[in-house]
């Protein structure tokens, strides 16, 4: 039998995610190849980097974590630059949290379309969820 959690554990898993990378992060969002994992440099074009809300994810029910707030931005880079991965860092932009695929209509964190400089980048949808 694999290891199973009950729902009040997972989300207490879930909860430590926010808790832990702490309030008002950075998202930065890239093109090209990811990092092989958060300990490793940044890779690819930044795209845009977003400084989230105090509060950027809401409370974790069901096994499951979604996006609070608006998570908008302005892009630094981009001729209509589709996406490829992201990294969510602390306040101070020096320790990376987490790190996932990034895209228009897939990916871990989807945005509202191809980054071009300049434009507004909205993230659509972002969520976590925990294995049973």
């Amino acid at each position: 039998m694999a290891l199973q959690y009950s729902v009040a554990v997972n989300n207490a898993r879930l909860d430590q995610v926010e808790a832990i990378i702490g309030t008002s992060p950075k998202l930065r969002i890239f093109s090209g190849s990811a990092p092989a994992n958060c300990a490793a440099a940044d890779t690819g074009t930044l795209l845009a980097e977003l400084s989230l809300p105090s509060d950027w994810m809401a409370a974790a029910a069901s096994s499951s974590k979604a996006l609070a707030g608006s998570w908008t931005g302005t892009a630094s880079a981009g001729s209509s630059t589709a996406p490829t991965h992201f990294r969510i860092t602390n306040t101070a932009g020096s320790a990376v949290g987490m790190q996932g695929s990034a895209g228009v209509g897939s990916g871990d964190l989807q945005v509202n379309g191809s980054i071009t400089n300049g434009q507004t980048v909205t993230v659509t949808s972002f969520n976590l969820t925990s294995p049973t």
